[in-house]
């Protein structure tokens, strides 16, 4: 969502690599398959308040000090390096992971380069509205692009979404959301590449975070794009009618420095 110069993370048992919808779908870094119980969820007695009593394995959620998503206000401005996409088409497969919808990506479909640190896609999945917010303006959503470099530690790349034009690159992802019941759909002959969800210009705000589903794991690299790109107010209310504020709500930022680009 990250994803960070980190100690390894533990395997992500409960999560398909995902969401940070679930984020733990890995983003979301791993989200639980729809065929397991979902013993947590976005609001009332398993909503994330109470992740951490939720299963021992949920015990970070509560105590982790590096928690995402967080409120980007006080930054440090940087001579940072550039990220470097080379992102590959991705067959259009659709899931739904019981928390988001997300795309994921197989082996060999590009990632991104900062420095001397490559980062191989995982996957994108989304959330409404955006996880993070900008000096506690939020957007209308957020694509969180999950990658894992050679070690398993994971980067997000986070494209914020604010309502406006019709989105191309969002569109038949966005046609082709399961049906209810359903946990793919499989569009035959159909591919999206990462690169056109990006905006024209990289510049970004970056800090260490964590998951921001279950089990949220710590470690993780975030990337924060300042430039939003847009989606149209009826792409936005397609994707609301079935996962609205599946968002987790901001975390303490604690002694973390968010380090930010010179340029936009």
């Amino acid at each position: 969502m990250t994803d960070h110069q980190f100690v390894p993370i533990r395997p992500f048992p409960r999560m398909l690599i995902c969401g940070m919808a679930a984020f733990a779908c890995v983003a979301s870094a791993a989200e639980p398959a729809m065929t397991e119980a979902h013993h947590w969820s976005y609001s009332g007695e398993t909503g994330p308040e109470h992740w951490e009593s939720e299963d021992p394995d949920f015990a970070m959620c509560g105590v982790g000090k590096h928690q995402s998503p967080i409120d980007i206000e006080k930054t440090v401005v940087k001579d940072l390096p550039e990220l470097k996409f080379e992102y590959k088409d991705v067959a259009l497969e659709v899931t739904d992971t019981g928390h988001s919808f997300q795309v994921n990506a197989a082996k060999g479909s590009g990632g991104f380069t900062v420095g001397n640190d490559h980062y191989d896609l995982v996957q994108v999945h989304f959330h409404e509205p955006s996880e993070e917010r900008v000096h506690g303006a939020q957007s209308s959503m957020v694509a969180h692009i999950v990658h894992r470099n050679a070690k398993g530690e994971l980067a997000v790349v986070a494209v914020l979404i604010r309502t406006g034009k019709t989105n191309e690159f969002l569109k038949p992802i966005f046609d082709n959301f399961p049906t209810k019941g359903a946990t793919k759909s499989v569009v035959a002959g159909k591919s999206v590449n990462m690169v056109n969800l990006l905006p024209a210009h990289h510049g970004y705000y970056t800090f260490e975070g964590s998951l921001t589903t279950p089990p949220c794991s710590e470690n993780v690299r975030w990337f924060v794009l300042k430039t939003p790109v847009e989606a149209s107010e009826a792409q936005v209310k397609e994707f609301r009618a079935r996962y609205a504020h599946n968002n987790r709500p901001t975390q303490p930022l604690n002694a973390r420095v968010v380090e930010e680009t010179k340029s936009d």
